[in-house]
């Protein structure tokens, strides 16, 4: 657990002493060995995992301090992340003298950042945007490059950077070190390691997977609307999904919970697929926290985290009740399954009371909390434009920090189609940002704006 097992240099060992690192934490004791000796790593990490110390003494090990030339890359989701990341690594590199570590985000000014560069510096921290900006100017060389870092590369994946990380990746050597951080662990992380990675070591120091983590509940109600409030006020699930077996009850469900202060949508069979996207996209970016959904609307729709799922009416069978509660508890999470039933379906409940993982609780147990409501933590903003009109997420994303002024924590999922994007705001903000976008400009073209 000691750093003076690793392979450090005096000067390092000395330094992460001054700075208080006493112990590795989980994540390092797992991956620094493999990073000191070159190898590519994925890492399933959370903030405040000691991730930042994992690899930047990894990058500083590796780096030839005489040779003033780009060794390493650090791609961070946002101007913040970035801004916390270079700091760490400036303290990290503390132990030897004229080591030079440059940030390059948007919300800068260009101009200034060409200046820093024209010096050359070792290592890099950028937002992949502002960083591909570079690279296509020829401001930025990466041909000596040998520690490529991805940092909140789930974050980076919701933000919709794809794009702009394949972009970024032409410009590097094949021939480099990768190492991806990320907060969960699914297959679309799994996908981009596999792309990126040579033989990488797999990392999860976070909560292994763990079989049935779902707690499963059943209430038997004459009131089911009431109930379900009931249940919102008492557990508050961050989102749900809540199935109806049919696509008439969805749509009234959904407008019922609206009329008692709850924001709901309901997705199914009769929507059009642009109406399908809007309510998708609102459910996926925490514009909504419940989704009213049947079976069959409810395919191929992957919620990397769900609290709760709500089975408000039976299902056809133990099968699609499987398939429905498994939505929730995924990567090692846990999740709430709940079933309401009534007088009429008492004899359906039969094949679920044999279980003792079925809990039935009497329904004086909930309460609903006085003025209870449930609103969104974002609401999102549509842009007339997409991918055919060249628009990246890098761009929206520096229009919002930059001319509007946004803070990038406050910006969320960012999803980009054909002809349109969809921004995630945090609540607080979205009249300035709206104001903003609607009067500004994206790549100095207008566009229109609207709030879903």
């Amino acid at each position: 657990m000691n750093f003076t097992t690793l392979s450090l240099s005096p000067q390092m060992l000395k330094n992460i002493e001054s700075l208080g690192y006493t112990q590795m934490t989980a994540i390092q004791q797992h991956a620094l060995p493999a990073i000191l000796e070159g190898k590519d790593v994925i890492a399933q990490a959370k903030t405040g995992s000691g991730k930042t110390a994992a690899f930047g003494i990894g990058l500083l090990h590796h780096l030839d301090v005489k040779k003033f030339r780009v060794q390493s890359l650090v791609l961070c989701p946002t101007r913040e992340l970035a801004d916390q990341v270079a700091k760490e690594l400036r303290r990290l590199a503390r132990f030897q003298h004229n080591i030079k570590i440059l940030m390059l985000t948007g919300g800068e000014s260009f101009g200034k950042q060409l200046g820093s560069l024209a010096h050359q510096a070792h290592v890099i921290v950028g937002t992949p945007g502002r960083v591909l900006k570079h690279l296509n100017k020829e401001s930025l060389d990466l041909s000596h490059l040998h520690t490529l870092v991805f940092d909140e590369a789930d974050r980076m994946l919701d933000m919709g950077f794809i794009e702009e990380i394949d972009a970024v990746l032409s410009f590097v050597p094949k021939q480099r070190q990768t190492l991806l951080f990320s907060a969960t662990y699914d297959d679309e992380i799994l996908a981009i390691s596999k792309k990126l990675q040579n033989n990488a070591l797999h990392v999860k120091t976070t909560a292994q997977e763990v079989e049935n983590r779902i707690t499963q509940e059943f209430y038997k109600t004459d009131n089911k609307v009431e109930t379900l409030i009931k249940i919102f006020s008492s557990y508050k699930p961050e989102n749900v999904i809540v199935f109806t077996n049919t696509k008439l009850e969805a749509k009234e469900l959904a407008e019922s919970l609206v009329q008692n202060k709850i924001d709901a949508l309901a997705i199914h069979g009769d929507l059009e697929q642009y109406e399908r996207n809007d309510v998708l996209v609102q459910f996926a970016n925490k514009s909504c926290p419940v989704l009213v959904a049947t079976d069959v609307a409810a395919r191929g729709l992957d919620i990397k985290e769900l609290s709760m799922v709500v089975n408000y009416d039976l299902p056809h069978g133990l099968e699609t009740y499987t398939h429905r509660i498994g939505r929730t508890a995924r990567a090692g999470a846990e999740g709430i399954a709940i079933t309401l039933y009534n007088e009429r379906e008492s004899e359906k409940i039969q094949p679920y009371e044999a279980d003792k993982k079925h809990q039935f609780l009497d329904i004086s147990t909930l309460t609903k909390e006085q003025g209870f409501e449930m609103k969104p933590e974002f609401v999102t903003l549509v842009i007339e434009g997409g991918k055919k009109d060249k628009i990246r997420a890098g761009d929206i994303l520096g229009a919002l920090t930059g001319e509007a002024g946004l803070k990038g924590s406050s910006i969320g999922k960012i999803d980009l189609y054909d002809r349109q994007s969809y921004v995630a705001i945090e609540n607080a903000f979205i009249d300035e940002a709206h104001k903003k976008l609607k009067n500004g400009k994206i790549k100095n073209r207008k566009f229109s704006v609207w709030v879903l």
